[in-house]
């Protein structure tokens, strides 16, 4: 009895020391990404302004061909809402909304992830003008996990996890814009 007493003790201490530096641990992660591509600016941001267009790059679009999806309002205005539902538990369901946009330049969407766990992340697509006859393209999110989940962020590399699928978006976006 005296063991069982012990482990609980023990697991209860684990618990609180977890609970405790989820206090002080970081609520905010940031991840961003950036690739060069040799097409004039206004091309490659009228093409990334669609979400339609993700079929295309996104790591995560292509993951499931079968994949439902769903719009609604119009592509590259503020207001229009891609969903999608996946078999692919890596996908689950959720949307995609535009946010922002200034023409030409930038691109912000709010991502709302309802399987397999409820979670919002914001997500932008920055074109700038890199000082060649090419665009330089920076794609970021920006996410918040609330207490006492934050704790996870001591043991995700949220800049490795998603960091990974961005460069690799970015690439087949300049395979796709460089090959036209």
């Amino acid at each position: 009895m005296k063991t069982i007493k012990r482990i609980l003790l023990g697991l209860l201490g684990l618990i609180v020391l977890a609970l405790i530096a989820a206090i002080f641990t970081k609520k905010d992660y940031a991840v961003e990404r950036h690739i060069e591509i040799e097409r004039p600016r206004l091309e490659v941001y009228n093409f990334i302004r669609l979400l339609r267009n993700q079929d295309q790059f996104s790591v995560w679009n292509r993951m499931d061909p079968s994949m439902k999806k769903t719009y609604s309002g119009i592509d590259g205005k503020v207001g229009f809402i891609a969903t999608w539902d996946s078999k692919n538990k890596d996908l689950g369901k959720g949307e995609q909304e535009i946010t922002g946009v200034s023409y030409g330049r930038r691109l912000d969407t709010k991502l709302r992830f309802k399987e397999p766990f409820d979670a919002e992340d914001d997500a932008y697509l920055i074109t700038e003008d890199d000082g060649n006859t090419g665009t330089l393209v920076k794609w970021g999110f920006k996410g918040r996990m609330t207490y006492p989940m934050n704790i996870m962020l001591l043991f995700m590399d949220m800049d490795d996890m998603i960091g990974k699928d961005l460069q690799t978006g970015l690439i087949n976006l300049k395979t796709v814009l460089e090959d036209d």
